[in-house]
């Protein structure tokens, strides 16, 4: 981690130069390293060269040397037997020869050293080195060791003639080694040549790399400018997709055009959403992560009363500050991450109040990250006026009917006493007085049996609310119902129903009223099933199932409306009532039914009542 922190630190910023310096080295180093084999070699081949330059002199003055010293003792009457007579006289035949090979190559020092003698017998050129004739070499000298081995040596130090490389040759005669032949030159004058290889290489390597340079910095530049374009052309499109970037060669080219189609492909998919945008009724107003206004569409502007320019990328929250209540669907988004969906809100105007609906949610983009919130207004003001219209209409309308209802109810039994009254007002005998008084009174009983119904459906008192345990309160229902014999009751309760928060009293009421639907709508064997299950974390659900009768499609719509009944002796406020009691717990009743298939009515009850509306 330490390291890549290092190397950011220590890289250019700048593209280009990066891509000088990685090229720069990338060609610098291999020439670099190339010199310096060049160098090595270069030093390698210079003393093998002047290894091979030495022996080869060494084997001429061996050539030279011909049979041996012996040959050239012939003539000296002494032999070998006077030393220095010898010495003398194999010089006076050899020095010619080795100040030959000498003179052919300045520098270069060479003679013969006799083994049996002990002494160097010449030392070319003589004029320089002649008093070293007749001298015996150190007991260290490696020429002891050619001598010895008789194989050729090199060496490199100081021997006789100073710091030289010594190229020695062993004379082998008759199979026995008499001496040997040397050929050296100053390590001085090799240095001076190696110099000049390491300065010829040198020159070489800087040339290499500053060639590399050039082309390196030619091509780069020449780069830079096309990826300029390309940065350039970017930087405008972020600002205008009408204007691409100017066409390139090459893969940058490539590039281009592809940047090209993509600017094209979303100037067409900005129109479109732009054009959406405008002509939707709907207001879109959309902030980013900071708040600020991104996109404010026509119906925001007639909305707000502000043109889209004068909010465009300010603060929402500082802008609308007044309409708070509005705003606060697409902050609570914003903030929260939660959405809201058709939230209703209140905008005075100062013509009126408009109403309208929020609809908020979070902005991602293509990596699904947030970038802000969008909100939705729907302006519902004139489609609440005539749902007020609507609604006014259907009140009137179930007015009407509820009044056509109550009056043939009441007609029915008026009607028949008004007749017996007549028919004993013109008289009668004392036994059809008592018979008819008594119809009269049973009439007079449906009357105000139906008038304590309805004043019982009006006037619905306010549900007392306490713990109810709903297991209980369903057996006590089912023992209450009276159903014929051959009908069963069948209860499927879970045990461990949570209480909930009722009034006992109407729940039984409607619960009882269910059951006896249900049994009289099976009019020979057959069962009613109760079950309540727990729903959710928050409510139970209770169902009612018969395998009776059912009830007509064309019917299933009216059978919660007042003095609606499919029985030919019901009032039709039974199910009514049901749905005014479940209604005032905040539960839900839904009633669904097949001819001859049987009925299924189900409640949803909540487990704990919600507070009063007002209430904190």
């Amino acid at each position: 981690m330490r390291l890549k922190k290092l190397s950011e630190r220590l890289l250019p910023a700048k593209m280009r130069q990066r891509l000088m310096l990685t090229s720069f080295v990338m060609v610098a180093l291999p020439i670099f390293l190339l010199g310096i084999i060049l160098q090595h070699e270069g030093r390698e081949a210079l003393l093998n060269e002047k290894q091979d330059k030495l022996f080869s002199l060494a084997r001429i003055l061996d050539i030279e040397l011909g049979p041996g010293f012996d040959a050239l003792l012939a003539d000296l009457p002494s032999g070998w037997e006077n030393r220095q007579a010898a010495i003398a006289h194999l010089n006076a035949k050899l020095a010619p020869v080795t100040d030959k090979i000498a003179a052919s190559d300045p520098g270069v020092g060479c003679g013969y050293y006799s083994r049996r003698l002990d002494a160097i017998i010449t030392y070319g050129p003589s004029k320089d080195y002649g008093g070293t004739v007749g001298r015996a070499i150190a007991a260290d000298h490696p020429g002891r060791d050619v001598m010895a081995v008789g194989k050729p040596s090199v060496e490199t130090g100081a021997l006789v003639r100073g710091s030289i490389m010594n190229a020695m040759l062993p004379i082998v005669r008759g199979g026995e080694v008499i001496g040997y032949i040397w050929a050296n030159e100053f390590t001085d004058a090799i240095e001076r040549q190696e110099q000049t290889v390491d300065r010829t290489v040198l020159a070489i390597t800087l040339g290499g790399i500053l060639l590399a340079g050039l082309v390196i910095h030619s091509m780069s530049k020449r780069l830079s400018r096309e990826v300029d374009v390309v940065v350039g052309g970017l930087a405008g499109l972020k600002n205008d997709l009408r204007k691409p970037i100017r066409p390139l060669r090459g893969e940058l080219g490539e590039i281009v055009d592809a940047v090209n189609i993509m600017a094209r492909a979303l100037l067409d998919a900005r129109t479109l959403t732009e054009n959406i945008l405008t002509s939707i009724a709907d207001g879109v107003v959309a902030v980013d992560l900071d708040g600020r206004i991104t996109a404010f569409n026509p119906a925001a502007e007639v909305m707000y009363g502000v043109p889209a320019a004068e909010v465009m990328g300010r603060s929402y929250r500082e802008l609308f500050a007044d309409h708070m209540h509005v705003a606060s669907a697409l902050l609570d988004t914003l903030d929260t991450g939660h959405s809201h969906i058709g939230v209703a809100l209140e905008l005075p105007r100062t013509d009126a109040v408009w109403r309208l609906t929020a609809t908020s949610s979070i902005l991602h983009d293509g990596e699904n990250r947030r970038i802000g919130a969008v909100v939705v207004l729907k302006d519902v003001s004139e489609r609440d006026r005539l749902m007020v219209q609507v609604m006014r209409a259907d009140r009137l309308a179930a007015l009407g009917e509820l009044t056509a209802s109550i009056a043939h109810e009441i007609r029915n039994p008026l009607t028949s006493i008004r007749g017996f009254i007549q028919y004993l007002g013109d008289g009668g005998e004392p036994e059809e007085w008592s018979r008819y008084s008594k119809i009269i009174i049973e009439e007079v009983d449906v009357l105000n049996e139906t008038i304590s119904k309805l004043l019982a459906f009006g006037r619905l008192r306010p549900p007392q609310m306490t713990e109810v345990d709903v297991v209980e309160l369903i057996k006590d229902v089912s023992f209450l119902a009276n159903g014929p014999a051959s009908v069963q009751i069948d209860l499927q309760i879970d045990k461990d129903l949570p209480k909930i928060d009722a009034d006992a009293e109407a729940l039984k009421q409607a619960l009882l009223n269910l059951l006896i639907n249900a049994l009289q709508a099976i009019a020979d064997d057959g069962t009613v099933v109760v079950t309540a299950r727990r729903h959710g974390d928050d409510a139970i659900r209770i169902e009612v199932r018969d395998d009776g009768v059912g009830v007509a499609p064309n019917h299933l719509n009216k059978v919660f409306d007042p003095f609606f009944s499919t029985k030919p002796s019901g009032t039709g406020l039974g199910l009514a009532m049901v749905h005014r009691i479940i209604d005032a717990h905040h539960g839900v009743i839904s009633f669904d039914s097949r001819v001859d298939y049987g009925t299924i009515v189900t409640i949803e009850l909540p487990i704990v009542a919600p507070l009063p509306e007002g209430t904190a």
